[in-house]
This record gives C-alpha cells, sequence and structure tokens, in this order.
C-alpha cells in the first residue's frame, strides 16, 4: 500500500504546544509518500529513495542507532507499536518526499506518519488516527531525543484542505477554520540554513517553561498571566522571565489570530505574525541572522501584510503573506539581497493548505 503524509506550515503559535497552549497550523501539499508491504524474509528493509540509503533490521531487535537520523523515526515508531501490537512478519518500506529537510515544515512528522499509517493498515493493527498521533511523537521523544509538542504530527494527520487548525493543545481538539487570504497568498521563504531540533536548545527552552511552571505551581504556563509572572520576577533570571512572558504572550496572539482571521481581518492578521517574530527573536532567542534578515525584508515591502519566522528556530523558512501579482518583483529583491548579505543562496515556496494523512492505493 502507498500512504501520502504531508507537511505543515504553522500560521502562528510556536512553541506554546509543549506549554498545553494553542497553535494555528495546516497540513501542505509537499509531503512523503511511503509505500509498505510484508516481507518473506526473516528481516525488515527500509528505503530512504531521495537519499539512495538502505537499512535493514529485524523487528526482533530494534533499538536506537547513534546519529542515525531518518532510521531512528521509524525504528521508534516500530518501538512504540510493539509495545501495545505484535507485527506478523517483518515488513519492506521504501519512502520519498518533497518536503525540503530542515525546513521547519515536519518532514519528521510526516515520515512518523505515513509509517505508522501504513503499518496499521498492512497489519490491521486498530489504532485510530488520534492513538497514531501520539506513537508519532512518542517516537521522537523516546528514540531521536527532541522532546516535542503534539503539533506537528497532529496537523499532518488531521489537516484539512483549504482550512487552519486552531488547535487546543491540552484537550488535543482543533477548531478547522477556512481560510480566505483574497488578493494574497501564502510565500515560505526557506534560508537554506539548516537546524537540528535535537540541539539541546530546544530541550532546553522546554526545561525552561517546565520549571518555571512547577514555580507558579500550575501544570503548564497556558494557566498563567502576565500578572502571575510578575509576582515570581526576582526569583527567576531575566532571560528565563521574557522567555516564560514569550510564551503567555504567544498564546494569545494565536487566539487573536483565529478572530482576525474568522472577521476576514487580514492586517490585522498579519501584525500579529511580525510580533510573534519579535518575540522569538527578541525573547524566547530561537531565531538567526538569515530569518531576521528575511523578515526585515518583508517588513520594508509595502505588499507583505506579515511575516515571521516559522519552527522550532536557528534556521528553516519564514512564513510571508503577500500579495499574488507581487510576488515576482518580490522574490527577484530578496534573492538578490539575501546573496549579497550572505553570499549564499535562499529558496522559494509556494504551498497549498492540503488534507491530512490519506491512503493512496491498497
Amino acid at each position: 500500500i502507498s500512504i501520502f503524509s504531508p507537511g505543515r506550515i504553522n500560521f502562528i503559535g510556536e512553541h506554546t504546544d509543549y506549554n498545553d497552549g494553542y497553535v494555528l497550523p495546516a497540513a501542505i501539499n509537499k509531503g512523503i509518500i511511503c509505500a509498505i508491504q510484508k516481507s518473506k524474509n526473516n528481516f525488515s528493509t527500509i528505503i530512504a529513495l531521495d537519499d539512495n540509503k538502505k537499512h535493514t533490521f529485524s523487528i526482533d531487535e530494534i533499538k536506537p542507532i547513534y546519529n542515525g537520523g531518518w532510521k531512528n523515526y521509524i525504528l521508534g515508531i516500530l518501538f512504540e507499536i510493539k509495545k501495545t501490537r505484535n507485527l506478523s512478519s517483518n515488513f519492506d518500506l521504501v519512502f520519498a518526499g518533497d518536503i525540503p529537510s530542515g525546513a521547519g515544515l515536519s518532514s519528521s512528522a510526516a515520515l512518523e506518519n505515513s509509517v505508522v499509517y501504513g503499518l496499521n493498515k498492512v497489519f490491521n493493527l486498530g489504532f485510530n488516527k488520534e492513538e497514531m498521533v501520539f506513537i508519532s511523537q512518542r517516537a521522537e521523544h523516546n528514540f531521536v531525543g527532541v522532546k516535542c509538542g503534539i503539533m506537528d504530527q497532529y496537523t499532518s494527520m488531521f489537516g484539512k484542505k483549504n482550512k487552519a487548525l486552531f488547535l487546543d493543545c491540552r484537550a488535543i481538539q482543533a477548531k478547522a477554520i477556512k481560510i480566505n487570504f483574497k488578493e494574497y497568498h501564502i510565500l515560505l521563504i526557506n534560508s537554506n540554513v539548516k537546524h537540528n531540533l535535537s540541539s539541546s536548545a530546544y530541550n532546553d527552552r522546554r526545561l525552561v517553561c517546565e520549571k518555571v511552571a512547577e514555580l507558579l505551581q500550575i501544570k503548564a504556563l497556558r494557566d498563567t498571566n502576565e500578572d502571575n509572572l510578575s509576582q515570581i520576577r526576582d526569583k527567576i533570571s531575566s532571560t528565563d522571565y521574557q522567555k516564560v512572558l514569550y510564551v503567555i504572550q504567544e498564546n494569545n496572539r494565536v487566539k487573536q489570530a483565529f478572530k482576525a482571521l474568522k472577521n476576514e481581518d487580514l492586517h490585522l492578521f498579519g501584525k500579529l505574525l511580525y510580533e510573534s517574530h519579535y518575540g522569538l527573536k527578541h525573547q524566547y532567542n530561537v531565531s538567526c541572522d538569515e530569518l531576521d534578515f528575511l523578515v526585515d525584508e518583508a517588513q520594508k515591502s509595502e505588499f507583505v501584510i506579515g511575516a515571521r519566522m516559522m519552527g522550532g528556530g536557528f534556521g528553516g523558512c519564514t512564513i510571508n503573506l503577500i500579495q499574488k501579482s507581487k510576488t515576482a518583483a518580490f522574490k527577484n529583491k530578496v534573492l538578490q539581497s539575501y546573496q549579497k548579505k550572505f553570499g549564499t543562496t535562499c529558496s522559494f515556496y509556494k504551498v497549498k493548505l492540503s488534507q491530512g494523512t490519506y491512503l493512496l492505493n491498497s
């Protein structure tokens, strides 16, 4: 069988998901295609077609591989499945995709979801979509070492065509909202700076959030506000204070952005994107020179009404809301100025909002 699992963009709500907060993502028409069948061999074979790499193993012996990259995402899924289900045989799996790796478009969640969805079908494991989302998340926690929130896996699995998801990451419930960007559309600009989320920075920030939540005697940062935070200001460092303040403010921005989209107030929506980037740069400290440069270029243009860095940080893409008719001229200008500034090139992607993980054939 073959499965398509999409990547995702996130309009707003960065680093709020692991704080039980709100996010506003959407699945996109770039993703991973994965084909799976039962194997007659006493070993399993997985092939990454784009890299022309192969890995063989037995389903009876699954353990993380040091610096294993994509292999650990797949092995992690198997490890989680085997906690509650028996796999009746080994299998063969091949995957390929058009999500640029390290661009903040969740190629990892797309891969995880395509694998768990495919194995669920091939071996009749009986998982529902929500259970599969949690298997994907735990695989990333336990085998890859990234303590990610639920947003990426949920969006990739449950995305809706032409809609964004206003997702409550505590209740794991989403309201789909139809998007009408009128004369604007989404343009992603890839800084082509690669990030690696399992680098300590991501997990460090999560730790800060958990530590402050404990100090405030709450379950997660979504349960507090700026007034409560100010009462413990002298008990935490100023950098930690700013990080937590960012999360509180970003949660509020997501709620405002959802209302702005409902009211088709695109200029308010765009303004919130710029504010989100400011917070990620100055408070949460997860941006980088290349991303800041791209957002500055967007802000200088009267045709871009909102932009921000997207994803875990330290590289990847910016998301821009730009007037359709002015896109070509803007791309030209940015390409030249980026090359002049950094001596390297940036890439552009137009994306459409897509359906979540689905079966291509059986």
